[in-house]
């Protein structure tokens, strides 16, 4: 969502409108639900999806004339079971599409836009909300430290919005929709080599904040990890006290340059209520450090939130294998799918 509110940025700084395609409610087989975008620009080139085959072609089709109009509107796609095989989808579902124009002149809106491009660099839970009427739409953003910004609704009517997936509100002549920009949870990465530098991506687009920690200067740089949140740099032994406070939503994932600094994050990680904690290594090299948790201390319960070795068992070998399977292992994690039996350090 970053790179695409960015693009949208930019295409209106340099004086050109855009289409926004957003899936407001969806229901049945549908591959997106609400929150999915797509954007259209002025020379047909799109960011994003809507889910793509018909649906993500009529969509493309009636952004192009809405841009081209300077309009705005819903519209709904409903699929019958005959037309699903056309984007292999099982049974019949139906979405219905927010078409928002956005025109190069509106500094408000710009303002709010890039409202939200910070709030996805920051931790904790934001949202954008978007107002809808006959007459257009307006645009705010909201988090827990500054409140709504850009538009005025009452907060006992923006609360039950606020959830974990975009939700939709019929209020009369308006429509408001909430969406999340970003979840709650921050990625600690430790340690900053090839494993590291094709996960940052990975977790990036599947709207997960990073954070790469490492001890060596060189390797923690916006040419490494241009969408971390977070660069740090430090001895491993005072990682977790530099970084600030890990907490219940929080993901620590180590994988330093050598046993003796995995060792040390891994300590002070079990010291903290973190959601996941990953380590890489070997399986022999996993065994024994079980041992020497144990020896300082850690009881077996204690040990066995480790999934060590890291990342979800799909046989993979390369830097770039190894990083998909811990990617996968972060989103069943999210999602509460995650088994960690047979799995984990505790084995």
């Amino acid at each position: 969502m970053k790179k695409l509110f960015a693009a949208l940025l930019r295409e209106l700084g340099e004086g050109r409108g855009a289409a926004l395609c957003s899936v407001v409610a969806s229901h049945g087989s549908t591959p997106r639900g609400a929150g999915a975008k797509m954007l259209v620009l002025e020379n047909g080139q799109t960011l994003g999806t809507v889910g793509g085959g018909v649906v993500e072609y009529r969509a493309g089709q009636l952004a192009a004339e809405l841009l081209a109009q300077k309009r705005s509107r819903f519209e709904a796609y409903r699929l019958s079971a005959g037309e699903t095989a056309d984007i292999g989808m099982i049974c019949g579902g139906g979405v219905r599409i927010y078409f928002q124009y956005f025109g190069p002149a509106d500094s408000t809106c710009c303002n709010i836009l890039a409202q939200a491009v910070e709030l996805l660099d920051r931790p904790g839970p934001s949202w954008l909300v978007t107002a809808m009427d006959a007459e257009g739409w307006r645009m705010g953003t909201f988090d827990r430290e500054c409140g709504l910004r850009g538009l005025d609704i009452p907060m006992e009517r923006l609360e039950p919005l606020l959830g974990s997936r975009g939700m939709l509100a019929e209020e009369g002549e308006r429509t408001l929709f909430a969406e999340p920009l970003t979840r709650p949870g921050t990625v600690y990465l430790f340690g900053a080599g090839h494993v590291a530098r094709a996960l940052a991506p990975l977790l990036s687009m599947t709207d997960f904040r990073t954070v790469v920690y490492d001890q060596r200067e060189h390797a923690v740089t916006r040419a490494f990890f241009p969408d971390a949140a977070g660069l740090l740099t430090g001895p491993f032994s005072e990682a977790l006290a530099r970084t600030g406070a890990v907490t219940a939503e929080d993901y620590v994932v180590i994988m330093t340059p050598g046993h003796q600094a995995d060792y040390e994050v891994l300590a002070q990680a079990l010291r903290t209520p973190a959601k996941y904690i990953g380590c890489i290594g070997s399986r022999k090299k996993i065994a024994a450090t079980r041992e020497r948790l144990l020896a300082d201390g850690f009881s077996p319960a204690e040990i066995g939130r480790v999934h060590a070795p890291i990342g979800l068992p799909i046989g993979g070998e390369t830097p770039a294998e190894v990083a998909v399977s811990v990617a996968a292992q972060l989103i069943a994690c999210r999602s509460g799918r995650l088994e960690k039996e047979g799995n984990h350090a505790a084995d």
